[in-house]
């Protein structure tokens, strides 16, 4: 090759590079031109917070940093969430909500605009539960205090501003943002268009795709509508079932129609009354003659269909279970509220879109006893998650600490199976239960040793004792030296408890290995060998109960108009204290793990009733009374002295009573069942040889 051509060639090479060098200086400079928009542009975006005590800057986010902060996908329990929060007061979720702030741009404008009624019954809702804490330091879970339940009244990259504007936000870890009404005209996004980083979604209308299990909690659509209900409606089913979403898509309205067709007595379609507003959500109409009240028209039909909007999450919903009308979701990919916690496919029929056009001949094949039992799980699970936002936002704080404590989390029993449904014996045991092993004696004891040790040897004397459990529940003594204790025959265990609480006696120890547990009080001295081991003979054919000694009633006062605990000599008893009591060790567990509500806290905290809460717990699941045995009556505590003892026993008996009441408020119902007989040995009073006899020693009143 001549140099002339090398010549041409290198210039023609300079020249390509030295374009390409210029090229990319521009586009350097018209990147950090969009990204940076210089000082100027920086103040038009600065923004404060203002209100009546507080204010403070909120801290401006450029357009890339936002998008980084942007909704995570890929977000989970174990990558997002710092489960070091929590479990500064023992096992308990504590939820923080940011004091109420008005935000506003530089302009003045209100960037978050007015809290909606739904919103203030979530923020009022989580302060006055028992997982609210004033204190941000010792939370698990923040909520932010700006109303982002409907996309509609929101402006994103203002919102993202005044959330990362939060003292505690850290790019959203351990915050909780509340969501019903996700995307806006056209796109219609199945989640909330705000950069929120790390932060959780308690959402309505989520799809499968983007929902992050076991992250994001799914929330139904709330309707204000379900106020509008008849009350006083005669539960006649004239329809199969009912479409009345006005929203649908128009292949889904055709379908519907090809439906109604070929089965007009079976469906009715309704949709907007050409008279009348389109804005009066009240009405429906499926003709220009035919208008119905809604939602009470939805009480005229056994079945209600849920169907794709434009949205996923739809009222619709709600509005068929507040009218204990079954519901029929035709939406493929939506996640139903509390999806993974409560089983849906026990209180609503699922149908794929594409079969849609098989709606009638598919209801008409379900029977009559599934529907009612789908009726009856759709009223149950309304009432008692979905009836008001105080019911939605509560729920959502238990599943969160059923998240964060794995080890507390309540059974799919507790959250799907209605209390009454089920009332057969959880256990599992033949009618009678093997002796073999016998009982292990729980003694829950403070600090009377005197009294701890008369009682274990007694009870060493019972043939079927198999081992002695002592909890010592006080924290600031240390329990005697082993060489003090009385010399058994018999295994003794002493467990010293972190904290005093009367629901210690009820722990599932793995120490007890029998099935039979009796739980005693240290002051219950008076009773014999026999009397001991006739009430575990009786247990052992009734295993599934509570089998003892002391015996209460509950009354309902027609005074006061609530139930009364009543301790006198009656023809009836309710309760077994278990204070002298036989269970099996299956409730300790439930105790422990599946008390509804809060009771355990409840009685931990007043230092009483953990013997009510038992029997509650026990009536609920067995549907069954307690056995009282041998006519014993009367256990007083040998060193209580008369000092003060009237009005100590008022007391008593009214913070009783008051616990009776809270407990069955909880349960929804009065679960304990009242029987008028005791168990006595067989020739307890008959006139023959005691050598003949086998329970010699069982006392008399």
């Amino acid at each position: 090759m001549s140099h002339k051509v090398l010549r041409v060639y290198y210039q023609n090479l300079f020249a390509l590079f030295l374009l390409a060098f210029t090229l990319f200086i521009i586009l350097t400079a018209i990147y950090h031109i969009i990204k940076f928009g210089g000082t100027q542009k920086q103040s038009e975006h600065t923004a404060i917070v203002l209100n009546d005590l507080h204010s403070a800057p909120i801290q401006t986010i450029d357009s890339d940093s936002s998008l980084a902060l942007a909704t995570n996908l890929t977000c989970t329990y174990f990558n997002c969430f710092n489960v070091y929060r929590c479990g500064s007061q023992g096992n308990k979720l504590l939820a923080y909500v940011y004091p109420p702030r008005n935000y506003v741009d530089s302009n003045g404008r209100t960037i978050t605009g007015q809290t909606s009624k739904e919103f203030y019954q979530i923020l009022n809702t989580i302060v006055s539960s028992k997982f609210y804490t004033a204190n941000p330091y010792e939370a698990c879970i923040f909520i932010p205090s700006i109303d982002t339940l409907n996309q509609n009244r929101l402006r994103g990259q203002q919102v993202s501003q005044a959330l990362n504007s939060l003292p505690f936000w850290n790019n959203g870890e351990n915050h909780l943002i509340f969501n019903m009404v996700p995307g806006s005209v056209p796109d219609y996004n199945t989640i909330l268009d705000v950069p929120i980083g790390k932060a959780m979604i308690a959402g309505a209308g989520m799809s499968s795709l983007t929902h992050r299990i076991g992250f994001d909690i799914s929330l139904p659509v709330f309707s204000p509508l379900v106020n509008f209900l008849d009350s006083n409606f005669n539960d006649t089913r004239r329809w199969l079932v009912i479409s009345s979403q006005m929203n649908i898509n128009s292949a889904f309205e055709q379908d519907l129609n090809e439906v109604k067709l070929n089965s007009p007595t079976d469906i009715l379609i309704l949709g907007t009354c050409p008279h009348y507003s389109a804005m009066n959500s009240t009405i429906r109409c499926s003709s220009e003659e035919e208008v119905y009240k809604y939602p009470s028209v939805l009480q005229t039909s056994t079945f209600c269909l849920v169907i794709r909007g434009a949205r996923l999450g739809q009222s619709t919903l709600l509005e068929c279970m507040a009218a204990n009308s079954i519901p029929v979701v035709i939406t493929d990919s939506l996640i139903m509220p509390f999806q993974g916690t409560i089983d849906w496919t026990r209180a609503a029929i699922f149908i794929r879109e594409v079969d849609i056009l098989s709606i009638v001949p598919v209801l008409k094949k379900i029977s009559l006893k599934r529907i009612n039992e789908l009726q009856q799980q759709v009223s149950w699970l309304y009432n008692r998650y979905f009836k008001s936002m105080e019911k939605i936002t509560e729920t959502t704080l238990e599943i969160l600490s059923d998240r964060v404590f794995p080890h507390l989390t309540r059974d799919y029993t507790y959250w799907n199976v209605p209390p009454h449904e089920d009332p057969k014996s959880p256990l599992f045991l033949p009618v009678t239960v093997p002796k073999t092993k016998g009982f292990t004696a729980v003694i829950l004891t403070y600090d009377r040793l005197e009294l701890l040790f008369l009682l274990i040897n007694k009870l060493i004397k019972v043939p079927s004792l198999s081992k002695v459990l002592v909890i010592w529940n006080n924290q600031r003594k240390d329990p005697p030296h082993s060489s003090r204790w009385p010399k058994l025959n018999k295994p003794l265990k002493v467990i010293q408890t972190k904290e005093n609480k009367l629901s210690n006696r009820f722990y599932p120890y793995d120490e007890i290995e029998t099935e039979a547990v009796l739980s005693i009080d240290d002051d219950i001295i008076m009773l014999t060998a026999d009397e001991v081991e006739f009430a575990y003979e009786v247990w052992r054919e009734f295993p599934d109960r509570i089998v003892g000694f002391p015996s209460r009633i509950h009354m309902w006062d027609n005074g006061t108009n609530c139930w009364k605990y009543e301790s006198e000599w009656t023809n009836s008893i309710s309760m077994v204290l278990t204070g002298a009591a036989f269970h099996h060790k299956y409730w300790n567990y439930m105790y422990t793990t599946a008390m509804p509500g809060d009771i355990k806290e409840w009685v931990d905290e007043h230092m009483n009733c953990e013997d009510i809460a038992m029997n509650f717990l026990v009536a609920n699941v067995t549907g069954k009374s307690p056995i009282k045995v041998t006519p014993k009556k009367k256990f007083r505590c040998p060193e209580c002295t008369n000092t003060e003892m009237l009005s100590a026993d008022l007391t008593h008996m009214l913070e009783r009573t008051q616990c009776i009441n809270k407990f069955s408020s909880i349960y929804g119902s009065m679960p304990l069942q009242s029987v008028e007989f005791r168990a006595d040995p067989v020739l307890f009073k008959d006139i023959f040889p005691e050598k003949l006899k086998r329970f010699n020693d069982i006392g008399s009143l």
